[in-house]
């Protein structure tokens, strides 16, 4: 009888594909990003009296949403560029935010403003090769034309002081 019971449970089929496992892992997943974004959100609340850096992160999220859409030859050049230019600009635009000597504001807002000047003629290379819309190239553009005249009234203030 004992033996019986043995080969019952070795021909009861195992469910390999761990689907309860998988949600459970999704649900953390979900909860670790929200907590993530809460605690960023309590970052953003101490720069969020400037509206350039609320564009400029809006600019990120924009651009990290087009770069998934690049064909995939394109990730290793175009794409890593384009992100190199957003993120290292990010970069500038803290330090502009956090620095209180009036030389080193306005290296890091020129800096910045050589980011997003480089970051146009990427977008005009995207748009160019067909990678981009016409939609998400004037939407893209106006997002960063709007950025560089918050920024050059910014430099211009910085440099009367």
């Amino acid at each position: 009888m004992d033996n019986n019971v043995i080969e019952q449970q070795t021909i009861i089929p195992v469910d390999t594909s761990n689907s309860v496992n998988k949600t459970i892992r999704t649900r953390n997943m979900t909860n670790i990003n929200k907590a993530s974004l809460e605690s960023s959100n309590k970052d953003d609340e101490k720069n969020s009296g400037l509206k350039i850096y609320q564009k400029y992160l809006n600019l990120v999220y924009y651009t990290n949403d087009i770069v998934r859409k690049y064909p995939k030859k394109e990730n290793f050049s175009l794409v890593q560029e384009i992100k190199t230019s957003v993120y290292s600009g990010l970069k500038n635009l803290i330090y502009g935010i956090k620095v209180y000597n009036k030389y080193d504001k306005l290296k890091n807002l020129n800096e910045l403003d050589i980011n997003l000047t480089i970051l146009k003629v990427q977008v005009r290379i995207s748009y160019k090769y067909q990678y981009i819309t016409t939609q998400n190239y004037e939407s893209w553009s106006n997002l960063i034309t709007d950025i560089c005249n918050m920024l050059g009234g910014w430099i211009s203030s910085c440099q009367k002081r």
